[in-house]
């Protein structure tokens, strides 16, 4: 039987070949935010459920909500967009940062809007529903790319190609052009 997954070295050829600088970030940013969000969801129901290794983090007794550490992320990606070169804005580790940062955001996005803890409360829903409507976007954009790309293609083909009409026929005096 033989392996039909593509190799390491082949995926990244793709993704390099296909995939513009933008379009490589804007995936790496989607896939990070799902990735994140998803294991945020996970982390907070075993702490919830008291299973796993870890628990709330905790200064002075005031509970740290997670959105705060997404909105150092995006502070820290928002100072490279300002002031760094074009080598570090298109770093994907930028593009890795925003990610997880807006998903530690969004995912507490209901507490921001209501400004009280109503993460587990029937309130917090629209923090899921936030967070998995944005990566049903995303990805509905990622899926339909092949089609934008070839729409494009097809309309810098209509403006490079000039304009064929047929001429107008020179009339012979005494003819009549129809």
């Amino acid at each position: 039987m033989t392996n039909l997954a593509p190799s390491p070295s082949s995926i990244s050829r793709a993704y390099h070949e296909e995939l513009g600088p933008g379009q490589r970030a804007a995936l790496l940013s989607w896939l990070t935010f799902s990735v994140t969000f998803a294991g945020l969801r996970a982390l907070t129901y075993s702490i919830r459920a008291g299973k796993g290794p870890f628990g709330n983090i905790s200064v002075g007794g005031e509970h740290l909500h997670h959105y705060m550490w997404g909105i150092a992320l995006l502070s820290g990606v928002g100072a490279v967009a300002v002031r760094g070169e074009e080598r570090q804005r298109r770093h994907p580790a930028v593009a890795v940062s925003y990610g997880s940062g807006l998903a530690l955001i969004v995912d507490e996005f209901a507490l921001l809007l209501d400004l009280r803890d109503v993460y587990w409360a029937r309130q917090g829903r629209i923090s899921i529903d936030v967070g998995v409507g944005g990566i049903a976007l995303a990805g509905s954009y990622f899926a339909a790319l092949p089609i934008l790309r070839r729409l494009q293609r097809e309309r810098k083909e209509k403006t490079a190609a000039p304009e064929t009409s047929a001429p107008q026929a020179a009339s012979e005096p005494g003819t009549v052009s129809r």
